[in-house]
C-alpha cells in the first residue's frame, strides 16, 4: 500500500518537474541580486543590437537607452519559442527606450539548434538577422523535428530576397560557426544553465516572468531606477 502511494507521489512530482522545465519559472515578481556580468562578455563588438520595433521595422541601437537586455537563446528550445512574442512586444512597447541583444546558446540536446543559429547568422551577413530570428521562432514546430532543415532555411532566405549562393556558403562557413561558438563560450563564462536566459544591465534575471505583463513590469521597474 505504502509502496503504491510512493509510486503515485513520484509520478506527481515528475509531472510538476516536467511542467516547470517547459516554462522555466512561474514567479514573476522577484529578481535575485547577483554580480553584474561584464559588457565585454555579454555584448561583443559588432553583435546584433536593436532599440525596438516601429511599424514592423527593427531600429538600430541607441546610446540614450537606459536599459540593455541581453538574451541567450536556442532556436529549437520550446521555452524560447514561447517567450519570443514577449520580447517582440517589449521592443514595440519600449521602442527607443531599451536596447536588446540576442546571443546564440544552442543546447546539445536539440539536434537542429546549432544549424538554426548558423542560419540566423548567415542571414545577418546580408542584413536580415532579425527577420530570420523571427522566422525561426515563429516556425519552430515546422523545422525542429526535420532530419535536415537546411532546405527549409534556404526557402526562408529566398523569401527574404537573400543571395541564395552566398547564404548557402555562409551557412556552413567557419566564420559563422565561430560566431555561434563565441556566443556559446560567452554564455558559459556568464554561467548559463538554461535557455532562455536574460540579463538586464548585466544582471541575470534568475526568476524569469512567465507572462508578458510580468516581463513588462520588470522592465518598467528597471527603467525607473
Amino acid at each position: 500500500m505504502f509502496k503504491d502511494k510512493g509510486i503515485i507521489i513520484g509520478i506527481v512530482v515528475t509531472i510538476f518537474l516536467i511542467a516547470g522545465g517547459i516554462f522555466l519559472m512561474t514567479k514573476n515578481d522577484t529578481v535575485k541580486p547577483s554580480a553584474p556580468v561584464s559588457s565585454d562578455i555579454l555584448i561583443p563588438k559588432g553583435d546584433y543590437e536593436t532599440s525596438g520595433i516601429v511599424n514592423g521595422n527593427y531600429l538600430p541601437a541607441t546610446s540614450s537607452a537606459k536599459l540593455t537586455i541581453v538574451e541567450f537563446g536556442d532556436y529549437q528550445c520550446p521555452a524560447c519559442g514561447i517567450y519570443h512574442p514577449f520580447t517582440k512586444q517589449l521592443l514595440t512597447d519600449f521602442a527607443g527606450k531599451i536596447n536588446y541583444v540576442f546571443r546564440n546558446f544552442p543546447l546539445s540536446q536539440h539536434g537542429n539548434a546549432q544549424i538554426s543559429s548558423q542560419a540566423a547568422e548567415a542571414a545577418g551577413l546580408q542584413g536580415k538577422f532579425w527577420q530570420m530570428n523571427d522566422k525561426l521562432f515563429e516556425t519552430q514546430d515546422s523545422w525542429s523535428t526535420l532530419p535536415d532543415p537546411k532546405s527549409t532555411f534556404f526557402t526562408y532566405a529566398q523569401d527574404f530576397g537573400l543571395d541564395a549562393a552566398k547564404f548557402a556558403a555562409d551557412l556552413d562557413s567557419q566564420a559563422v560557426k565561430d560566431k555561434v561558438k563565441g556566443d556559446t563560450n560567452d554564455g558559459n563564462l556568464a554561467n548559463l544553465t538554461q535557455t532562455p536566459t536574460f540579463f538586464m544591465n548585466g544582471v541575470k534575471i534568475d526568476n524569469l516572468p512567465s507572462n508578458y505583463e510580468g516581463l513588462k513590469s520588470l522592465v518598467t521597474e528597471q527603467l525607473s531606477k
